[in-house]
């Protein structure tokens, strides 16, 4: 079915199409259901029915419909006839409209301005509509087109972000914080166990790092407060291993995905709840097991991992979408160059960019590829800054981002590269730090 796309009607009849644009505006709601948030907005005064379930069915003016659409699509006929002013709201009780949608049936009067040769149809998740009737010329107008977020657009957009530990020489835990401006701060004595080969994740306001390599595989967790302080070693919880990537899901959770364990490349994943607990692991059978690839998050409650390295496959550019409930979906062919060791991170609020990189031979790329809000890589962007790899990426800001650290083949860096919010990178920022390869980072509010 195709219908709403966005935020634009399409409406079919006799091989033609029209395409109506509406406002598009997305309403968050944290407790007022879809007929509450509508019927506020339009004046109320609906007399709403129970949940329609069936394939058709008849409207009536002056009620409000609930129509659940998981089993089958919905065919609706409108009266008629009508005077001006009738007015009739639908609204999609499952959120199930995107896979099976409404069909609007005018019954012999207009629907804006277009007779019933047209079928009108809605397709969107979470979309509820309002419409009123004017006169014979226009008929039935839509008044109040919405679609009703399923959460809030991003519960904790945090503002500052903090890279920690890595490898200078030897394993190292001191961390720096990066301020809502990305402006790097110089080291903070290390807490937690000196490691490298880490990840972090945020969750809710607050961060995350975990796992890693002291000279031996750790699955052990650090907690960072929502003022940038990190909390000592909490005792390990699922596989240990080194090279894995994090990413937040779901507004205020975060997951620990893939990694090289020693002996072997796998697929594992690790949940974190938005208290930060880390889960036992769950198998990812899913995707191809791999290291040293990255992650981020894109559409503001959804994930994605990306490229990374395995022995059987080389470098490679796999990704695989994390869904809004943790969920790692199967491999998605990849696009731009092959590598590992490579940094990613969100930017605008709902979107992506995967960067640097170690590609094959060569010690390092500076080459990146931008992720959309549907979680589309698009291919390489020529790229900006030291090539370099082994580095790590975090969001600040709440819609930008920042590349900080890695290894150019022949030394370790401290240098960083902060990322707009549309994506574009910056040339590179003298370093602050101790010059490291292989550290972890999170954002934090």
């Amino acid at each position: 079915m195709s219908g709403i796309i966005g935020s634009k009607l399409n409406i079919r009849g006799s091989g033609r199409i029209a395409t109506l644009g509406t406002d598009g505006q997305v309403l968050t709601s944290s407790g007022a259901g879809v007929a509450a948030a509508f019927e506020d907005a339009a004046g109320g005064g609906l007399d709403w029915q129970a949940v329609e379930t069936g394939s058709t069915m008849t409207a009536v003016a002056g009620e409000g419909y609930w129509i659940d659409t998981t089993s089958n699509a919905c065919t609706i006929t409108l009266p008629s006839s009508a005077s001006n002013g009738d007015e009739i709201m639908f609204a999609d009780y499952a959120r199930n409209w995107g896979t099976n949608g409404i069909v609007i049936d005018s019954n012999g009067l207009n629907y804006q301005s277009k007779d019933d040769t047209f079928d009108i149809e809605y397709g969107t998740d979470g979309q509820a509509l309002h419409i009123v009737y004017s006169d014979a010329t226009n008929g039935w107008i839509p008044v109040l087109d919405k679609t009703v977020a399923y959460v809030p657009s991003k519960t904790y957009p945090n503002d500052n972000g903090i890279f920690a530990y890595g490898e200078a020489g030897s394993a190292t835990n001191v961390s720096n914080l990066v301020s809502n401006t990305g402006v790097m701060a110089t080291d903070v004595t290390g807490v937690g166990t000196a490691r490298y080969a880490c990840e972090g994740t945020e969750f809710t306001d607050k961060g995350i790092f975990g796992f890693g390599s002291t000279g031996s595989d750790v699955s052990m967790t650090n907690l960072v407060s929502n003022t940038g302080v990190v909390a000592t070693d909490t005792t390990g919880v699922g596989t240990a291993r080194k090279e894995l990537a994090a990413l937040n899901y779901g507004g205020d959770k975060g997951i620990f995905g893939f990694g090289n364990d020693g002996g072997s490349y796998v697929s594992i994943t690790n949940l974190v709840s938005n208290t930060g607990v880390v889960a036992t692991d769950q198998s990812a059978t899913t995707g191809s097991g791999r290291a040293n690839l990255a992650g981020c998050e894109y559409g503001d409650t959804k994930g994605i991992f990306g490229f990374g390295y395995n022995p059987s496959a080389s470098y490679n550019d796999i990704t695989n979408l994390v869904s809004d409930t943790g969920v790692v979906a199967t491999d998605l062919s990849g696009v731009g160059t092959d590598r590992g060791h490579i940094g990613a991170c969100s930017y605008g609020g709902d979107k992506g960019i995967f960067g640097f990189g170690y590609p094959n031979d060569i010690p390092g790329d500076n080459v990146t590829n931008l992720v959309s809000n549907t979680g589309v890589v698009g291919s390489d962007v020529t790229g900006v800054g030291t090539a370099r790899h082994a580095l790590s990426a975090c969001e600040y800001g709440q819609d930008k981002g920042i590349f900080g650290f890695g290894h150019n083949g022949s030394s370790t860096l401290s240098m960083t590269n902060l990322v707009s919010n549309t994506g574009v990178v910056a040339t590179d920022v003298t370093g602050v730090g101790t010059a490291r390869s292989s550290p972890g980072s999170c954002s934090y509010n």
